[in-house]
Order: C-alpha cells, then sequence, then structure tokens
C-alpha cells in the first residue's frame, strides 16, 4: 500500500502546486478553456499567487490542503470564505455567507490519478469547513468539464442553477455551480 495523505499546504509546496495547476489545465482544459488564456498562464504567475494563497490567506477560512503519495505533492485543494464570489451570483437556497465557503480548485495531476487522491482531498476539505463551522460548500467549474462535475456529483453535490460566463480576453468561458450541505 501506497504512502498517501492530505496535509495543510507549506511555503516550499507552493512551486508543486503551480506546477500542479498548469499541467492539469493544460492538460485537462485545453479543449475547454482558450488556447491563449493557458499560453499566458507562466509558473511565474501561478507560484506568486498560490505562495500569497499559502503563506498569506485573507482569512483563518482561506486554506490550501495538499495531497501527497510518499514525499510527493501530486494534488491540493483550496477553501476560501463564502464572501469571495457570492455576493454577485448568490447563496445556495437556506445558506448563509457565515456558514457558507467556497471551494476550488481541487486538481490531481493526472498521472496520478484513480489513486483516491482527489477523494482523500475532498474528505480533507469537508473535514476542515466542518471545523469552521461551515454548513454549505459551493464549487464553480467550467460547464465543459465533466469530469469534474462527475466526481462532485458521485461525492454528494449537486448542480444548483447559477451559470456564469467569464470573460478571459480570449472568449468566454462558462462555468456552472454545484453546492453541498456537509454532514453534521
Amino acid at each position: 500500500m501506497a504512502d498517501v495523505s492530505v496535509r495543510p499546504a507549506r511555503a516550499g509546496d507552493v512551486s508543486e502546486i503551480a506546477r500542479i495547476q498548469l499541467e492539469t489545465w493544460r492538460f485537462g482544459y485545453r479543449d475547454v478553456v482558450p488556447a491563449a488564456v493557458l499560453d499566458a498562464l507562466t509558473p511565474e504567475v501561478a507560484i506568486a499567487a498560490w505562495r500569497e494563497a499559502v503563506t498569506s490567506p485573507p482569512s483563518p477560512k482561506h486554506r490550501v490542503l495538499v495531497a501527497v503519495e510518499q514525499d510527493r505533492v501530486v494534488g491540493f485543494a483550496a477553501i476560501a470564505a463564502a464572501d469571495d464570489g457570492l455576493a454577485d451570483n448568490g447563496l445556495a437556497e437556506g445558506a448563509d455567507a457565515q456558514h457558507t465557503a467556497l471551494v476550488g480548485p481541487l486538481l490531481v495531476e493526472p498521472r496520478w490519478g484513480r489513486r483516491g487522491h482527489a477523494s482523500r482531498l475532498m474528505a480533507a476539505t469537508v473535514d476542515s469547513l466542518r471545523q469552521d463551522g461551515v454548513v454549505h460548500a459551493l464549487v464553480w467549474i467550467p460547464e465543459a468539464d465533466t469530469a469534474s462535475r462527475e466526481f462532485l456529483v458521485g461525492a454528494g453535490w449537486a448542480l444548483d442553477g447559477m451559470a456564469r460566463a467569464l470573460d478571459t480576453g480570449a472568449g468566454e468561458l462558462r462555468e456552472v455551480r454545484l453546492h453541498t450541505t456537509l454532514p453534521g
């Protein structure tokens, strides 16, 4: 059995998190996200953004978790406070901002897929949210990302009817929102 775990991200993980994001998006989203957008994502930009998220999160409810196999970071998940994206899009029915969080991205490097890392990341994310008193969680994914949607639905998430169109500067990216109520 492989030595696998999920833990909070550390400053030393930032380069791997950025690399995983870039490689995963370029592999999994090449037919979803405009090529110019993917080409503009440089390691330097990604590293700077993830360094900030890991070492100086804007609140205690913001965090990054990493999936590890042996001593290698193979995936990650980010958690944000609800106010980071709800103002224009509303809350799930019965939810309030204080008890709601945003999840995403949740990515596992493709070559490490099908080993349970995404499920472990999701379980650790839910545990972390519950410790913060979160009752409702939301996630935005590209509408064309059927693999992520199937994974989330299989984990108990559901589409909630919300959609948005993001202007990427190189075309429109449509996203759909899923939600879940966390088990008590």
